[in-house]
């Protein structure tokens, strides 16, 4: 299959349906379903988080808690890491799919997008 000395395939082979699906059409979905998942979760997440924070908010309305700003921000800043340090990891992870790793990390972005 590799009629060069790059490695690479002669270019009569990069066109077959076996090459492009498996170097970018499967990468690709598996880069669309993880940054479809992604989205979700991260909606979910963000939806719990500020529902959290109007509980404590009406809590402390009624004199149940107390809560000061810089905690709260703290908090956020947490996540906000949390969520950079997850998102980089994914990126990484689908770039190892194949030798370029575009195909997978385009799919993460596109699934990301429409979900």
């Amino acid at each position: 299959m590799n009629n060069n000395a790059t490695g690479w395939p002669a270019s009569s082979e990069i066109f077959t349906s076996d090459y492009l699906m498996n170097n970018i059409g499967t990468p690709f979905a598996i880069g669309l379903a993880v940054g479809y998942f992604a989205k979700k979760m991260f909606l979910i997440s963000l939806f719990l988080f500020g529902a959290t924070i109007v509980v404590l908010f009406v809590s402390e309305h009624y004199g149940i808690t107390e809560i000061h700003d810089i905690n709260l921000q703290h908090a956020a800043d947490s996540a906000t890491h949390t969520v950079k340090e997850s998102s980089d990891f994914l990126i990484n992870r689908l770039s190892k799919i194949t030798t370029k790793g575009v195909s997978a990390v385009g799919g993460f972005l596109v699934g990301f997008k429409i979900g």
